[in-house]
């Protein structure tokens, strides 16, 4: 079951010491509430709610990925997984980075089953072969609204580097309307 609310109170049993908490929900959960509350253990996560981003949004994203790499010459996988690489966000297991040796002859940015960003770090094995560390990034069909708002404007900076023609900020304004997304100018250093 998942579903939005809000925290309510908090408040300790003061015989098993144990705290509860209540949550106010916008969702009908009676049916679901009936069929769990017998139950002896549940597992219970509470994050902060983020909107979806857009399937637009990824759209969009993958029109100017076919831009770029028109312009470049480079494939459509490198490109995404360049942007990616620089733009997008780390898959984390158990809040730890993922990370993945290759050949260190393979281009990670070439690689069409999974978006790695390349690390300094190599290692040689008892043969002599020498592998780069990768760290792996998530796809961005994953991305919440903030994560796949910053991947675009870093792609739009791209494009626009590159002379690509990008929306209008008339149209990114509908954009950022209709998606629920805001795209943020960011200042380099």
């Amino acid at each position: 079951m998942e579903c939005t609310g809000k925290l309510g109170g908090l408040a300790i049993d003061y015989v098993s010491g144990r705290q509860k908490i209540e949550i106010e929900l916008n969702e009908d959960v009676r049916q679901e509430y009936d069929r769990l509350k017998d139950k002896d253990k549940l597992s219970v996560k509470i994050v902060q709610y983020r909107e979806k981003r857009s399937l637009n949004a990824n759209s969009y994203f993958h029109e100017l990925i076919g831009k770029i790499a028109d312009v470049t010459g480079q494939s459509n996988v490198y490109i995404k997984n360049r942007l990616i690489s620089e733009y997008g966000e780390y898959e984390r297991i158990g809040g730890n980075l993922v990370s993945l040796p290759l050949d260190d002859d393979i281009n990670a940015y070439d690689v069409e089953f999974a978006h790695l960003q390349p690390t300094t770090e190599t290692h040689i094995n008892s043969a002599g072969k020498v592998f780069r560390v990768n760290l792996v990034m998530r796809g961005s069909h994953t991305y919440n609204t903030k994560e796949m708002s910053r991947l675009i404007e870093g792609t739009v900076q791209e494009a626009k580097a590159l002379g690509i023609e990008t929306a209008t900020p008339e149209e990114i304004r509908r954009m950022e309307e209709r998606w629920g997304m805001k795209f943020e100018k960011r200042t380099t250093d």
